[in-house]
């Protein structure tokens, strides 16, 4: 066993035995509360035959305070409980993953395109894809920033601030786990709670009330306590106990519908909100060691906030769940009566809103950032061998350098580790027999400079290669809604890749096999043509192509141009690919063996 899965397997066991031992405590506070109620009713029966009154309070009040305790004990547990079960089902996934099962987190299928520079044809979103692989963020903001990152690359700056949080965070473990489970419970959340509580925060009903609502909230149950305490000494003071009281209950209930429309849109998100409290107190309480870390750390400080940023995000939580409790009637009229909850509860969030409203905004961006880095942290420390490129600064001038360079979505025990050096040459051209490896190749150069530029790790031994603008031609498909063949789609694409290279000198092309849709005369003279337009617009990239006849372009453009390949060998009459990346041009090709093996013999005397 590799000490990843021992790291997994350990903790798994300690916190599964940490479940069973919360199920059994909970299950004996539940019987202990049914014996109170049975034990209970006993009990007084027996002290009512007794006549003893005094006897009959003490027994009554001592076994509602019981019940109480055990109540809010078991209410206490059960929330443990809920984090603990998180906690196992953070770790189960990784194991899952591990074991080549998907990730229970959001596979950024939303954010396919087909038209994107290159996210479709390096694999980028979907079921089977790197976000599906790399993503352990459960909030919409952090999915979404994660996503933004293999959308685009982010400054040198950036990538190397990431590059730092990740590391540190690598060795964390503990604490990985424990932010991740307090999170879970927002991970089948739809609604996007940032922009929902910006859009709320502007709503008309935070107008609520007028002066007289809010100094009689303060003061009206004072009055009814001090009527209610009066009603003892003299009976004049019943009446006006009973008049304020019946004002109390009748104006909460004339106001119900704007009350109900203010706690209607926002009674649902209280207990997601405790969630973003805890996962936030883990950033501030946490003694940071890197730069990186402590400016995100510094991000929730910022502002005039009078509390830490979870603890007001906690106070929110308990505002809305207090809001919440009008929704029993008989709980409501009680609450009514005495304090004026309705009142009392908006007023506050209202109050609230007007100290912590901005902080609270900018900490969901804050806590999607950690979210995205937290992916890429976990990513390292599942691929301990992995390492950070380096990222050179001119891409004009700067090459790519890789050193045992493999494809992270193909499977440990299959995947083939490759070299590339492009500092004498401009255009790699790749040929290569069916199924030798062309296209994977192309697509491991282009996934692991897309983990570069958003901070991450990548499946080499060494990497360096400065930020280029990367493009890619690999799968080209037909539109039947555009009416568009597959010939015109890729030519639509070829035409994207020369405009894009000719504005801008930072590209890097990826292009596999162009111009399938035509004959083999046009697909060879057009596929010449396009290179050499490519090279005249001083572009950089790869080019894989079956055409062996284009390998002639490196006597053509020496020091532009070279030759790559992979080939096959075959032993006793079977194929074996090796998937290495070889100097020169392809000399073994493979159809005539590819089709002999279904049936079909090849002629090879035709003229």
């Amino acid at each position: 066993m590799n000490p990843i899965d021992m790291l997994y397997g350990q903790k798994h066991q300690e916190i599964a035995s940490r479940v069973l031992k919360l199920n059994k405590q909970v299950n004996k506070l539940s019987l202990s509360r049914l014996m109170v109620i049975l034990g209970g009713g006993g009990l007084l029966f027996y002290t009512f035959q007794l006549e003893n009154l005094l006897l009959v309070f003490v027994c009554f009040f001592a076994l509602l305070f019981l019940f109480a305790y055990l109540v809010r004990r078991q209410s206490q547990l059960e929330i443990q409980k809920k984090y603990v079960e998180s906690y196992l089902q953070v770790l189960t996934n990784e194991q899952a993953i591990a074991e080549g099962k998907p990730n229970m987190y959001a596979h950024g299928d939303d954010f396919s395109d087909g038209n994107h520079p290159y996210t479709s044809d390096m694999d980028i979103f979907g079921e089977y894809s790197l976000f599906a692989q790399l993503n352990r963020a459960a909030t919409k903001q952090g999915i979404d920033l994660l996503a933004s990152w293999l959308n685009a690359p982010l400054d040198s700056t950036q990538i190397r601030r990431n590059q730092e949080a990740s590391q540190e965070l690598e060795n964390e473990s503990d604490w990985l786990w424990d932010f991740q489970a307090k999170l879970l419970a927002s991970m089948n959340h739809r609604l996007d709670i940032k922009a929902f509580l910006s859009t709320y925060f502007q709503d008309r009903n935070f107008q609520f009330g007028n002066a007289f609502m809010h100094g009689y909230v303060k003061i009206g149950p004072i009055l009814f306590l001090l009527a209610l305490a009066g009603s003892f000494i003299n009976s004049k003071f019943s009446a006006i106990a009973m008049l304020i009281g019946l004002f109390h209950i009748l104006w909460p209930l004339a106001k119900a519908g704007s009350v109900g429309i203010f706690s209607s849109r926002i009674d649902k998100i209280g207990g997601i909100l405790g969630a973003y409290a805890d996962a936030i107190r883990s950033i501030e309480s946490h003694e940071w060691k890197t730069v990186s870390l402590q400016d995100l750390a510094n991000e929730l400080k910022r502002g005039h906030a009078e509390v830490p940023i979870s603890k007001a995000f906690q106070q929110l939580a308990g505002l809305i769940n207090n809001l919440d409790a009008r929704n029993n009637v008989l709980v409501g009229v009680f609450l009514n009566l005495f304090l004026l909850w309705d009142f009392r509860q908006v007023l506050a969030i209202i109050e609230w809103k007007k100290k912590y409203e901005y902080e609270i905004v900018n900490a969901f961006d804050t806590l999607a950032k950690m979210e995205a880095i937290v992916s890429l942290a976990v990513w390292k420390r599942n691929h301990p061998t992995y390492v950070y490129p380096t990222i050179l600064n001119d891409p004009l001038t700067d090459r790519i350098l890789a050193k045992g360079m493999c494809h992270p979505l193909i499977p440990h025990g299959q995947v083939v580790a490759n070299d590339y050096d492009s500092l004498d040459h401009r255009v790699a051209l790749v040929t290569g027999s069916n199924m030798a490896g062309k296209s994977t190749f192309l697509r491991t150069v282009g996934i692991n400079a897309i983990l570069a530029y958003a901070g991450a790790s990548v499946a080499a031994i060494s990497f360096q290669l400065p930020i280029y603008r990367l493009i890619s031609y690999m799968r080209i498909r037909d539109n039947l809604n555009e009416s568009t063949s597959t010939f015109k789609a890729e030519l639509n694409r070829m035409k994207f890749i020369l405009d894009t290279v000719a504005s801008h000198a930072d590209s890097f092309f990826l292009i596999d096999e162009m111009l399938r849709g035509t004959n083999s005369v046009d697909k060879y003279l057009g596929s010449r043509a396009i290179i050499k337009k490519l090279v005249h617009l001083s572009g950089k990239g790869m080019v894989a192509t079956h055409d062996l006849q284009l390998s002639s372009l490196e006597e053509e453009f020496r020091g532009e141009i070279k030759n790559y390949h992979f080939d096959i060998r075959v032993d006793a009459g079977q194929m074996v690919f090796d998937y290495k990346l070889k100097m020169g041009e392809c000399k073994i090709f493979n159809a005539s063996l590819l089709l002999k093996g279904i049936g079909v013999d090849i002629d090879e005397n035709m003229e």
